[in-house]
């Protein structure tokens, strides 16, 4: 097994290194989410991986009979994990697993909902509010910019208590956050 303190690869790289479609779409996607390197992209596609080949598992033992005890359990908590971090709705099955994509991933990000919030204009203004420490979810300071975030969490996120990006007048805040703090 090996010391548990020990850092391991949390992703698994490409196969092949040099398919110009398959690096054009991970540049898209790069750009998109305004990730810092394919190294993030990767570990999302790990996760989603993970996912998928336990609803592979979970399915194949379901053929042969009604899943019960353990396999049960373990399908009820995949399930219930997607659903609140919404990457899968209420009424989703084992099935629905295997039609995720990558995108579903990316968009639970802290990083992807700073900016879809309109507390950044731009994922790198996110991800660097975040790394800098002006981000906070329920008054609590968060800087991971991958983070995964769950639907209640993400009406909780705002500016820092102590960030000067609270006052509405800061030159880096976009302007529609600073209209709606005005209007409430």
């Amino acid at each position: 097994m090996g010391y548990p303190g020990k850092k391991r690869k949390s992703y698994d790289t490409p196969k092949h290194p040099w398919q110009a479609a398959r690096m054009a779409s991970e540049l898209e996607l790069v750009k998109k989410y305004g990730l810092r390197n394919k190294k993030e992209l990767w570990k999302a596609q790990s996760v989603l991986r993970r996912y998928r080949a336990d609803a592979r598992r979970l399915l194949a033992e379901s053929a042969e009979s009604e899943l019960t005890g353990h396999s049960k359990t373990e399908a009820d908590q995949i399930l219930a994990r997607l659903i609140r971090y919404s990457m899968l709705s209420t009424d989703s099955n084992v099935d629905d697993i295997l039609g995720l994509q990558t995108n579903s991933i990316l968009e639970r990000r802290l990083q992807t909902q700073v900016h879809r919030l309109g507390l950044a204009r731009s994922p790198a203004q996110a991800r660097q509010f975040i790394t800098h420490g002006h981000i906070a979810i329920d008054g609590k300071r968060v800087t991971v910019p991958s983070m995964l975030i769950s639907k209640e969490e993400e009406m909780l996120i705002d500016y820092y208590g102590n960030s000067p990006l609270t006052n509405e007048t800061h030159p880096e805040r976009p302007a529609q956050v600073a209209s709606n703090v005005a209007g409430a």
